[in-house]
């Protein structure tokens, strides 16, 4: 172990103690106790172990840095300055939480660079990271040879008691453990403060004994102590078959004389005063704001000689494994198959099925041709038709499987999606019921928020499912995942549309996708085709429509049964197929305006549930057949019968808008 200069680590610590409160008090807003009190543990870290290069801040073998602690966003932004990082310079620092600046509020993926994911809510980062980690253990099974490690390189979690008090940390922690991530390191921010006063008012649990049942290895130091600090990094960078925790006992607003060690110090300015008298008691220079002392840059700088060695590494590997090169610079890169339409099945007309089992036949074809692609379910394989063929799961001795089992932890599942989806080199899904998306709910929105292209696969998508009742029929689900900006939803009506969905899926660069799928069966159709792609055709017309049925998944079965009858009573019918609104409203607006013509208000649209967000669609003359309440338990055509979702209910809806036109 090399001498560390414990003079140069006070002078780096306290550095990024003062740059929290001055751009905190600059601001008038944020959150300044958590730097403060996290300067030691991050000056170690970033100094002596983080394995980074400012000047290639995307090198796919750098160490993942996760603040799941995200509030305390000073603490990431003062260390990707200090350590050079392109665009973070110190008049970003100085508009911290302004309009435009690279330092919002919580870090926000993209923004910056070395900003590995967007944080806040807490619980996320954590649990998010457990895929980051899971992804550099299935890469370096894949591409590592022996004297070749090309992926080898940890992930660093700075986490809040907050963090370790909300659900999803319980349960993406519980799957690492399990699964032994022994290159996942924790530091818990041991501060015992939370919002409301003392964390013993709510959370007095064993937080290290918890995690030892996890599987976890646990430390407890002195989180203001470099040597403790280094000790415990060192153990923990030993420990391979386990994630380890590090607690880390430490004052939040570490060095205010009236604020330090209370709540006061986490959520607000400490005030003009109360900063000159921590800056005296720092040693800090009380005449100049955003301070960074002599030599203090050097101490986080780097040399690129781990970058350097690295890339050394990678061109002798590239020449003696040149297959095994192309294909992990195309995992990185996220390249698909360039025939996938061809891949993709073509399903018997009139076959029936459920949309969920055809999105498994779309699955075997193509895991063949789409190494990168991984995924698995929350318990729900059977069901959710997840299944990755010719291959296996993914468990702490065999990190080369593809199949992931999530157990009963949607939500951890949906963070665990996003770290490997932000880690690179895969291609995630994850599957569940259509009602347990609310479980995932946090996470989703975190997803569409970064743009990452995840994907659900949300089956038993509405009262179909029948027998099991309303606790288990999604009525709200659909419509609220469409709210989620950068969200795509689609909800196939056949396997030929299921496929399509499929394709845009893996085609989505805007954000995630979410494919709603159904348990009871549907034929498919000699009439859908591709312009599924299109999220809105024409999929059975009539000469001169008079009226436009829309239908979504199994209901558009439904329009076209009404439109027989509406045929038979001397009613011409248009039926559309709408899989998806968000990508119908991507379309031109000649496209949309063939589709749905601006001269036929005349408009029935049906889906088995909330009938919320159809006017747009139907118009104000127009009608949405839907369920604004709760479903019921009976059998699935006996449900769609009583609650009025039949061909018979759109007909007549059609013929009365006929009428009063």
């Amino acid at each position: 172990m090399t001498e560390y200069d414990y003079d140069k680590h006070q002078a780096a610590a306290n550095t990024i103690r003062g740059l929290a409160m001055d751009a905190v008090q600059k601001a008038n807003s944020g959150h300044p106790g958590m730097p403060m009190g996290m300067a030691d543990v991050a000056t170690v870290l970033w100094t002596r172990y983080l394995k980074h290069e400012p000047d290639h801040p995307d090198w796919p073998d750098r160490d993942r840095f996760v603040l799941s602690a995200g509030h305390g966003s000073m603490l990431l932004y003062s260390l990707l300055y200090l350590s050079g990082y392109e665009g973070m310079t110190l008049e970003e620092l100085q508009n911290f939480r302004q309009w435009g600046s690279k330092t919002p509020g919580h870090p926000e993926y993209g923004h910056a660079k070395g900003v590995e994911m967007t944080t806040g809510p807490l619980g996320q980062g954590i649990s998010a990271a457990v895929g980051m980690a899971l992804a550099e253990g299935m890469l370096a099974e894949r591409f590592n040879q022996p004297n070749y490690d090309i992926v080898d390189h940890y992930t660093y979690v700075i986490a809040s008691d907050g963090d370790l008090m909300e659900g999803i940390s319980h349960e993406a922690c519980s799957l690492a453990g399990h699964l032994g991530l022994g290159k996942l390191i924790v530091f818990y921010d041991d501060n015992s403060i939370s919002i409301d006063g003392s964390t013993d008012i709510s959370f007095t649990e064993d937080v290290l004994k918890r995690f030892d049942a996890y599987g976890w290895h646990t430390e407890l130091i002195d989180g203001h102590d470099p040597t403790a600090i280094i000790a415990a990094i060192e153990i923990a960078q030993s420990v391979s078959d386990q994630p380890s925790i590090i607690a880390c006992r430490t004052k939040i607003g570490f060095g205010s004389p009236h604020k330090e060690g209370t709540s006061s110090a986490h959520g607000e300015p400490l005030g003009e005063e109360e900063i000159i008298l921590t800056k005296q008691a720092l040693g800090l220079p009380l005449d100049q704001k955003f301070y960074v002392a002599e030599g203090v840059k050097d101490s986080f700088s780097r040399d690129g000689s781990q970058y350097a060695a690295w890339h050394h590494l990678w061109e002798k590997y590239a020449e003696a494994f040149p297959k095994s090169a192309m294909a992990y610079q195309d995992a990185l890169a996220g390249k698909l198959p360039a025939d996938l339409e061809e891949i993709l099945p073509k399903f018997e007309v009139g076959k029936a099925a459920g949309t969920r089992v055809f999105s498994g036949q779309v699955i075997v074809a193509l895991a063949p041709h789409m190494p990168s692609l991984i995924g698995g379910s929350a318990d729900l394989t059977g069901s959710n038709k997840t299944n990755i063929p010719d291959t296996t799961d993914v468990q702490r001795d065999n990190f080369g499987g593809r199949y992931i089992r999530f157990g009963v932890r949607e939500h951890g599942m949906g963070a665990i999606l996003n770290g490997l989806t932000l880690h690179g080199g895969f291609r995630p899904f994850g599957g569940t019921f259509l009602v347990f998306s609310d479980y995932m709910r946090g996470s989703i929105r975190l997803a569409a928020i970064m743009g990452l292209p995840v994907i659900y696969i949300f089956s038993h998508d509405g009262i179909g499912v029948g027998e099991d009742g309303p606790t288990h029929q999604p009525i709200e689900q659909l419509t609220s995942l469409r709210l989620i900006p950068n969200m795509t939803v689609i909800r196939p009506a056949d396997g030929t549309e299921t496929a399509f969905a499929w394709q845009a899926a893996l085609e989505n660069k805007i954000g995630p996708t979410a494919l709603i799928l159904s348990r009871q069966g549907v034929p498919t159709l000699e009439e859908t085709n591709n312009s599924a792609l299109r999220g809105a055709y024409i999929l059975s017309d009539q000469e001169d429509p008079q009226v436009i049925l829309i239908g979504t998944g199994t209901e558009v079965h439904i329009a076209l049964k009404a439109q027989e009858l509406l045929s038979q009573r001397g009613v011409s019918a248009r039926v559309i197929s709408m899989p998806s609104w968000e990508l119908f409203d991507r379309q031109p607006i000649e496209y949309q305006d063939t589709v749905l013509p601006p001269h036929l208000p005349a408009r029935v649209s049906v889906e088995a549930g909330v009938t919320c967000g159809w006017k747009k669609y139907v118009g104000d003359q127009g009608v949405a057949i839907g369920l604004d309440r709760f479903g019921a338990s009976a059998p699935y055509a006996r449900v769609y019968e009583e609650l009025g979702i039949t061909a018979e209910a759109i007909a007549t809806a059609a013929e009365a808008l006929l009428v009063e036109d």
